[in-house]
């Protein structure tokens, strides 16, 4: 399951590359226990981002529960320090 997640996540980074969506900033990491963790950065003052009307990320998010063992949980994060990690220092 995880690695069809990997797939899954590798073709909505694809459809980004295509579509360069304005104002998007996302990041997906794979811990080594095969957890995900997704970051997302939106510039739009509403909070709206462009990633849900991606149609590779309503793929992914298509039978999400059935492939994870605990569901997605979105929390809200402020960066506290960033060292050349988000491109801006």
């Amino acid at each position: 399951m995880t690695d069809r997640n990997a797939e899954l996540v590798a073709a909505v980074f694809a459809e980004l590359k295509a579509a360069q969506p304005e104002g998007l900033r996302y990041m997906s990491l794979r811990l080594e226990d095969d957890t995900f963790i997704h970051v997302v950065e939106t510039a739009a003052d509403d909070g709206a981002s462009p990633l849900p009307k991606l149609p590779a990320f309503a793929a992914f998010q298509n039978g999400i529960r059935e492939r994870c063992v605990e569901p997605p949980l979105p929390k809200g994060a402020t960066v506290v320090g960033n060292y050349r990690m988000l491109g801006e220092n």
